[in-house]
């Protein structure tokens, strides 16, 4: 599951870009495959939404929920092609992103009917 909050005047005019540069980088460096994550948006009034200093009105914040198991390499790098594909396709700089990485044991999701350790169809490796 990943989240993104970000103000809602500039987060909604991105949510398509947004949202595919995110499920490209899931596809090239978890092996997930495309829309295989639920991703929700929060856009907030600004009241709402209280940024970094010196950060701007493009400041967005992505949660991403993952089942343990990726290496600590393989993380880093999807964090920064997130930066770099983010800037690129959105135009929001990198100084205007924060990622953050979520992750519990397979136990502790369900889906499907089932825990994520009884899940032996997944189509991606979570130990990578």
């Amino acid at each position: 599951m990943i989240i993104v909050y970000g103000l809602k005047h500039t987060l909604a005019p991105r949510k398509q870009q947004i949202m595919q540069a995110i499920y490209d980088c899931l596809n090239m460096q978890l092996d997930i495959p495309p829309r295989k994550h639920t991703l929700r948006f929060i856009g907030l009034e600004r009241e709402d939404f209280f940024c970094p200093e010196g950060r701007t009105d493009d400041f967005i914040v992505v949660e991403i929920n993952l089942m343990q198991g990726r290496s600590e390499d393989t993380k880093k790098r999807l964090i920064k092609m997130l930066f770099c594909e983010l800037e690129q396709r959105t135009d929001i700089n990198a100084i205007d992103v924060e990622i953050t990485i979520k992750e519990q044991p397979p136990h502790c999701w369900g889906f499907r009917g089932m825990t994520g350790d009884e899940a032996n169809d997944l189509a991606y490796s979570i130990y990578r």
